[in-house]
């Protein structure tokens, strides 16, 4: 019978393919789907991650939520701790008065709210995906009790500062796992190169900002962006996206 493969951790898109294979089966990342679950048509295909490439921009979450309608294969906690981290930074530039900062972490704020949204419409257990949005507003409702009431006003900016660094090295920080996973299968598939790129410019912007205004709390977390950045291109250029093994076709 004819069938449907779909790739797994497709980061960087997925590429239409002949000639998957046998029904139900798993191999070398790809599932075999029967056509009637897609509502695919009835001549045989397969779908396998897209080797990245400089100039091919990922598709992005949302777009792929909006397409699909589904969140399936999307992680939800990322959009969680980005608009935390966002929305610490926007109270740090609005007690700072930097309007760079409050307006791009606003902008920030305001797309990872809506990646939320989409996702806990589309998503088919609203459930847990609920409680984590109120955990989040729970967070964010204490510090914000904690930084106005409990901490002095002149040292609460120092505090804010120090509790916003230390978000971000965790954030930056937090994909070591992946690498570490690249260097054991030898193979860069499952890292976004476009999204590399951009940490780097980032990371590199906002520490050049924090050092033109003497601001620690803007340098020295933006600095692990690099350092990590700088990882991921050694190890695209010592794995090179050719030397992955790429699908062949099954017998039928």
């Amino acid at each position: 019978m004819d069938g449907w493969c779909k790739g797994i951790g497709g980061v960087m898109g997925m590429v239409l393919s002949p000639n998957c294979g046998v029904q139900g089966e798993e191999c070398e990342g790809v599932q075999c789907l029967l056509a009637s679950e897609t509502g695919a048509p009835s001549a045989q295909h397969c779908w396998a991650p897209r080797r990245p490439l400089p100039s091919a921009l990922p598709r992005s979450d949302l777009r792929q939520m909006l397409a699909t309608k589904s969140v399936e294969n999307i992680q939800f906690l990322p959009f969680l701790t980005t608009d935390a981290n966002n929305l610490s930074w926007l109270g740090y530039g609005c007690l700072k008065g930097d309007g760079t900062v409050i307006t791009v972490n606003a902008i920030g704020a305001a797309l990872q709210t809506l990646y939320i949204l989409v996702y806990l419409y589309y998503s088919p257990a609203k459930r847990p995906v609920l409680l984590q949005v109120l955990l989040l507003l729970a967070v964010v409702v204490t510090g914000y009790g904690y930084f106005t009431v409990l901490v002095d006003a002149g040292t609460r900016l120092t505090h804010l500062g120090l509790f916003c660094s230390v978000f971000t090295i965790s954030m930056y920080l937090s994909p070591l796992a992946d690498l570490a996973k690249v260097v054991r299968s030898k193979s860069t598939r499952c890292l976004s190169f476009p999204l590399t790129v951009t940490t780097l410019v980032a990371s590199s912007s906002w520490t050049l900002y924090g050092l033109q205004l003497h601001d620690l709390y803007i340098t020295v977390p933006n600095v692990p962006g690099i350092i990590t950045s700088l990882v991921r291109f050694w190890l695209f250029q010592q794995y090179r996206p050719e030397q992955d093994k790429p699908y062949s076709p099954l017998p039928a």
